[in-house]
């Protein structure tokens, strides 16, 4: 399966394809790909991103997930690649990982039936649907700033081509442990439904990225961790969490908090039922 990466090379944004474990460009220069400067693989105009979708996730979490699915959009300035930095702003506690296939559209979409989809989509990468839970009880409706601040929507490493989603393993490690292990096996709706679903009233362009759910086990991670999400046939997404340089400003606006909601939705859906205390603010 074709693998298409974008890098700055020699101060130049190249599309390089992965031949080897080395990026090949058009001109036939070759950079090993552990030490290339990883772009987001796509230029996406939207960024939709599904609740909801894994089995597990529900279970988690003590719910039975809507009939149909449901949407939240991240801003194109929270784009990241394979190898950036995801910042959690200084003040700013709950930042958690959540690993996901990324589906890329690749021809332009509106009001197609589901067993028509595939014609539509480009390829497949991963993603890593970071949420900063310390605004959740101001944004619960929108996710704006839980899923849209800035770092918070790595993409990468590679567009693969020809990818089969089905009966896929994705994994989550944090500093080199498994700490999700999911499936798109247990995926309610595949990736299909979830583009004709959108396309019925959005138009999707090629470029456009629709994020695919998480399965359980969604933690907060800490600045110095290092995040991989792995999924079978699209490689790992690797990422490194830092502190922002400035605290969240004080002087407007919604400031982040460490209620019930917030930290029963960070530490996992059942937090209430064992009995732990929220954890204090530093």
């Amino acid at each position: 399966m074709p693998e298409l990466r974008r890098i700055l090379l020699d101060g130049a944004v190249v599309q390089v394809v992965l031949e080897d474990g080395e990026l090949v460009a058009p001109d036939g220069r070759r950079v090993p790909a552990d030490a290339a400067h990883h772009l987001p693989p796509v230029t996406p105009g939207k960024i939709v991103a599904v609740h909801l979708n894994h089995r597990s996730r529900a279970e988690e979490f003590r719910t039975t997930p809507a009939a149909t699915p449901t949407y939240f959009h991240k801003p194109t300035s929270a784009l990241n690649s394979h190898g950036g930095a995801v910042v959690r702003p200084a003040g700013c506690r709950y930042l958690n990982y959540e690993g996901e296939v990324a589906i890329v559209i690749g021809a332009t979409c509106r009001n197609i039936a589901p067993e028509d989809a595939a014609g539509y989509i480009a390829g497949y990468t991963i993603g890593n649907d970071y949420g900063l839970h310390d605004f959740r009880d101001t944004d619960a409706g929108s996710m704006l700033r839980v899923k849209g601040s800035d770092t918070l929507c790595p993409l990468g490493p590679g567009l693969v081509t020809g990818w089969d989603f089905r009966h896929k393993y994705l994994r989550t490690h944090v500093n080199g442990k498994v700490v999700q292990d999911g499936s798109t096996d247990e995926m309610r709706w595949d990736m299909h439904y979830l583009v004709a679903d959108i396309a019925r009233t959005i138009t999707l362009h090629p470029g456009d990225v629709l994020l695919s759910g998480t399965p359980a086990n969604s933690r907060p991670v800490e600045p110095g961790d290092v995040v991989e999400v792995e999924v079978e046939g699209l490689g790992r997404l690797t990422n490194h969490i830092v502190t922002g340089p400035v605290p969240v400003r004080a002087d407007c606006g919604a400031q982040p908090t460490a209620s019930e909601e917030v930290v029963s939705t960070a530490l996992g859906g059942d937090w209430e039922f064992r009995g732990v205390r929220a954890p204090r603010r530093p």
